[in-house]
């Protein structure tokens, strides 16, 4: 099978940007032919002024994306086109692209850019779905995106115009959502239900014997709707027990300032992955505080793979991932007191954790390995290239 994978990548790499590069690898290693059409918002950087405000027009319709994925479309003959992130410069022209050359399009819903202008269904660190019904004033007025009404306006005029003219009923053929929780949100906001299939993220097996050396980790953003700011408060309840923090972010500084007399924790900045999955292997459980509806977070998926139990917000798609009182434990979202409590139990119950570790093992066993995978998104594949030779546009 011939694969056009198409990603528009971010200025700082994300989980998005994992997923995108372990999936083509994945089909790769499979024996597939995997094309790529990949832009960078680096790029922006070297925009001139004028070039900048003309991103507030082209964030609607790229004739850049659209001109040069057609040109692949006809010289590559993609069986399926996947999608993964199209913002701000690909844009949902090259959806066009491929369906003018009769090559069927997946996208993959990584976040909620498509109901939710700030793709986090959230405001003021608080969760918030007052555009999906499609009125997006609310989001403008308060900065959404980027902290920025003029930018947020460009990318609700983007959604606006497209659902207008119909491309997510009528252009995407499937989407894939992450999780049962993110499909009924997108159900809710006006997407299709019969168009949206399941697919979690997977990583390879990172099982090693890296053993229990008492003490927690948070890997991941450092930034509002994360939570960090919760899991620090609640460590000045357990201050012999050490936490390591691994990741950057805009909330950085102001983190370190506010909990700099904690001597039980520590900022490790962002890490390499191989030192990464070390300090997973060691470490005795993974905290997520995560204060929004988080989509499928590939630090669950890697603490799985090594047998660590996680300990999430009681929110979102995390409650169901995330089995309460078999593979980790749930708290109330920004009780930071819930929290110390949840986490002096894992401190306190080295057995029982050692039980949710095996069993976050047999999740990953079961669910999240490329196999599995792989299965289902040839799977989808599969399905659309099918529908497209009946319903012939």
């Amino acid at each position: 099978m011939r694969i056009l994978f198409i990603h528009n990548r971010y200025q700082h790499s994300g989980g998005e940007d994992t997923v995108f590069e372990a999936e083509k690898a994945l089909l790769s290693d499979k024996g597939h032919d995997v094309i790529e059409y990949v832009r960078n918002n680096l790029e922006i950087e070297s925009y001139s002024l004028y070039k900048k405000v003309l991103l507030f027009k082209t964030t609607v319709w790229s004739k850049k994306s659209y001109k040069e994925v057609r040109a692949l479309c006809r010289s590559s003959k993609p069986d399926v086109a996947h999608f993964h992130n199209t913002l701000p410069l690909v844009t949902p022209s090259a959806y066009y692209a491929c369906r003018d050359e009769g090559v069927p399009v997946v996208q993959t819903l990584h976040n909620y850019r498509l109901i939710c202008p700030g793709a986090l269904l959230m405001q003021n660190a608080q969760v918030c779905e007052k555009c999906i019904d499609g009125s997006y004033s609310y989001a403008i007025k308060n900065k959404c995106y980027r902290g920025s009404r003029t930018q947020t306006w460009a990318v609700a005029r983007m959604l606006r115009y497209h659902q207008k003219i119909g491309t997510w009923k009528n252009i995407v053929n499937r989407y894939i959502a992450l999780n049962e929780f993110s499909k009924y949100k997108y159900v809710a906001g006006g997407l299709p239900e019969h168009k949206i299939s399941v697919k979690p993220n997977f990583t390879y097996d990172l099982k090693k014997e890296g053993g229990d050396h008492g003490f927690a980790i948070y890997l991941g953003r450092l930034s509002k709707e994360k939570g960090v700011d919760v899991l620090l408060k609640a460590m000045r309840g357990i201050p012999d027990f050490p936490v390591k923090v691994i990741g950057e972010g805009p909330e950085r500084n102001l983190l370190e300032s506010r909990y700099s007399n904690l001597s039980n924790v520590k900022f490790s900045g962002k890490l390499g992955r191989d030192e990464v999955m070390k300090t997973i292997e060691k470490c005795s459980f993974i905290v997520l505080p995560s204060l929004w509806y988080e989509n499928f977070p590939m630090t669950i998926v890697e603490a799985f793979s090594c047998g660590k139990p996680v300990i999430v917000s009681r929110i979102g798609a995390l409650e169901g991932i995330v089995e309460d009182g078999k593979i980790g434990l749930h708290f109330e979202p920004g009780n930071s007191d819930d929290l110390t409590s949840k986490i002096q139990w894992m401190v306190d119950h080295p057995r029982e954790r050692k039980r949710m570790g095996e069993n976050a093992r047999r999740a990953y066993e079961e669910k999240y390995t490329p196999e599995r995978n792989y299965d289902t998104l040839i799977d989808v594949y599969m399905q659309v290239m099918e529908e497209a030779k009946s319903n012939a546009w």
